[in-house]
């Protein structure tokens, strides 16, 4: 992948972890409104994942790279993303769209990291639908982030 610059937060920690990787994935938006993204079309899509923490783990790292590659990857690679339990065809706010499929990253990364003693935060989903259409995820402070 090349390298490519993704929009900053500013936070308050001393380690910034970034993340990127592609997953292949169909989906479909079960709602009229939604056009020609409510037939079952797929992607190539493109993460990054942006983790950030005060303390390291006892081998060194905030969070070890392949990890987070595994949690979202592994699940959502070759898929058909409206199977998957995170997403629910009668509720408008859990519909594959990029929107929630960033937040789910989110929220995925952050359960993991939840159980881990140096406890990071997952500060920022980048997702790249399309070359030329992306949608940006950061919790609202009290969510996840500032915890």
């Amino acid at each position: 992948m090349l390298q490519q610059m993704y929009p900053s937060v500013t936070h308050p920690f001393q380690f910034e972890l970034n993340k990127d990787f592609h997953f292949a994935a169909a989906h479909y938006i079960p709602a009229e409104a939604a056009g020609q993204c409510s037939q079952m079309h797929g992607h190539t899509y493109f993460a990054n994942i942006t983790i950030a923490g005060n303390e390291l783990d006892e081998v060194g790292f905030l969070v070890n790279f392949s990890l987070i590659k595994k949690l979202i990857h592994d699940r959502f690679d070759h898929t058909l993303l409206n199977n998957d339990s995170k997403f629910d065809q009668d509720d408008s706010a859990r519909f594959p769209t990029s929107e929630i499929i960033a937040k789910t990253i989110c929220n995925l990364v952050q359960e993991h990291l939840d159980t881990t003693l140096n406890r990071p935060v997952c500060i920022q989903v980048f997702l790249r639908e399309t070359p030329t259409s992306y949608v940006i995820y950061r919790p609202k402070a009290g969510e996840s982030y500032g915890s």
